[in-house]
């Protein structure tokens, strides 16, 4: 007696017919393209607004008028390079040693009085004194330094973009700079017997002679997206320097005339027997708002052009349930066109899901492909000045926009397909993705940003953050509390939770007549 297999048809219920399915279903719904394109209407328009009315001008020797093209670092980030500089030239190999012996300053606070300057004793936390060395005195050039900071302890620095923590100490230190061939080594000490290395940096193509000395700095006092005038000084003692025995030289680097001749908050330095005090302000560091305006801020209305999005995915998802427990099929179970009685719900729920995402995607790419470069391209006609965007770093921000509205919307759906109702789910969905955006905007709750879907915001963010940079914690100041694709994946794990939980729910009690028999 032979047996025998019988051959097994393929369902008819597969995924590609739930697909077709759901698309069919999409595109009977009166007004979701009309929607979706109010989406992109909305965010266009804000954006262009944005660009069209910004002017930034710059107050120079020659009077006010266009800011000048953004000072660039090596790797051609938006640099700042402002510092007051004792040096002598070091041909060669060597070693400076000094001790910061003391680290004071000034800073400007919003004035009591209007019209009188309010300025107090204090350092601002990334103020700067230390050890540095130089390829040359021209801005922009690479360079390595060792420092005490007001609030951060002693920290290497090296070509703007690049800092390593030392020890979090306050008081007097010790520090050493080497310099050997390309490489700068820094230590610090607390005795001056003992010392710590606290980084290493390689300065690709450091010429033989080089510029190497004491410096301060202070960027200013960051408050309400503005920055106040800060001035740091430090006294350095106990000066040694091996390789180089010149007079010092004195230079102010990126000092600022103003229109009547005269320097514009100078630096300075006195030498009283063998202890040096140096004063300056400025900063040596990325230049995250004094580089110009951002990209990501001509998609400031990219929040409220997520509104349609999150409304068209519940009215989708309200509106295939209404059409059936589990696709688009009647009430009866009977399947509806093109699915028949038994669909699976995480079948249909998924094939749902690509067809919403999918729109989604393309919604927020034409609304971003439209807005930056042709944003970017007004702001420039204006003589307005940009941030260095590279290729890569636009791209990301155009597609990254996209996939957050695609997941978006998907989260929006699987709420729907929890709740059932439109109203139910547009509600959560609106307070998860774009209030908190609206409130970090304002520099509210920032922290909403970690935990919410709209930590999905921080994919648009078009230059890094810096954390040797203090910046206004508000999105209108640059301020994302997570790098760009970890606040995508926050978005992401919401989107899927959401699903799972829908098909879950749906697998339980939505199931058709079919499915509950088997």
């Amino acid at each position: 007696m032979s047996s025998f297999t019988p051959h097994r048809a393929a369902r008819p219920d597969g995924f590609s017919r739930a697909l077709r399915a759901e698309w069919a279903m999409f595109r009977s719904l009166r007004g979701l393209v009309l929607t979706l394109a109010a989406s992109v209407l909305v965010t266009v328009s804000i954006g262009l607004l944005v660009a069209g009315s910004v002017q930034i001008s710059c107050v120079t020797a020659q009077g006010e008028g266009p800011c000048p093209a953004p000072l660039l670092g090596p790797d051609g980030t938006a640099v700042n390079d402002r510092y007051f500089f004792v040096h002598q030239p070091l041909k060669g190999d060597g070693v400076i040693t000094a001790r910061v012996s003391d680290l004071t300053g000034e800073i400007r606070l919003p004035d009591a009085v209007p019209g009188v300057r309010n300025v107090t004793k204090g350092v601002v936390p990334w103020a700067k004194a230390g050890l540095l060395v130089r390829r040359s005195l021209a801005q922009g050039g690479s360079y390595a330094a060792v420092m005490l900071t007001g609030g951060h302890g002693v920290r290497m620095q090296h070509d703007f973009v690049h800092d390593v923590a030392g020890s979090p100490v306050r008081g007097p230190r010790w520090l050493r700079l080497t310099r050997s061939g390309e490489t700068v080594t820094g230590y610090e000490s607390g005795d001056g017997r003992t010392w710590t290395e606290v980084g290493t940096a390689r300065l690709a193509g450091l010429p033989e002679t080089v510029e190497i000395g004491l410096f301060a700095t202070s960027p200013g006092d960051v408050r309400e997206m503005a920055k106040r005038y800060a001035q740091a000084a430090a006294t350095f003692d106990r000066i040694g320097l091996q390789g180089a025995n010149g007079p010092w030289r004195q230079d102010d680097v990126g000092l600022v005339m103003q229109p009547d001749g005269t320097p514009h908050h100078p630096g300075r330095a006195v030498e009283s027997g063998d202890e040096i005090l140096v004063a300056g302000g400025g900063d040596i560091g990325p230049a995250t708002m004094e580089g110009g305006l951002r990209a990501d801020l001509l998609l400031l209305g990219g929040a409220l052009g997520l509104i349609p999005v999150l409304l068209a995915a519940v009215r989708f998802g309200t509106a295939a349930h209404q059409a059936g427990p589990t696709g688009s099929g009647p009430p009866d179970g009977s399947g509806g066109p093109g699915l028949p009685v038994g669909s699976r719900p995480a079948r249909v729920l998924g094939a749902r899901a690509v067809v919403v995402g999918a729109v989604a995607f393309v919604t927020g790419l034409v609304a971003a492909g439209i807005v930056l470069p042709a944003g970017l391209a007004m702001v420039r006609a204006n003589q307005n000045r940009v941030q260095p965007l590279t290729l890569g770093t636009e791209l990301r921000v155009i597609v990254g926009y996209a996939a957050l509205t695609a997941f978006a919307a998907v989260l929006a759906l699987g709420l729907a397909a929890l709740t059932r109702r439109s109203l139910v789910a547009a509600v959560p969905a609106l307070a998860l993705v774009v209030v908190p955006y609206l409130l970090a905007s304002a520099g509210q709750a920032t922290w909403l940003l970690t935990i919410t879907p709209a930590a999905g915001f921080a994919i648009t963010q078009s230059i890094p953050a810096f954390a040797h940079v203090d910046v206004d914690r508000s999105l209108l100041g640059g301020y994302y509390p997570l790098p760009p694709w970890a606040g995508l994946a926050v978005t992401v794990a919401y989107a899927g939770l959401a699903l799972a939980a829908a098909i879950a729910v749906r697998g339980r009690s939505g199931a058709t007549p079919e499915l509950r028999r088997r």
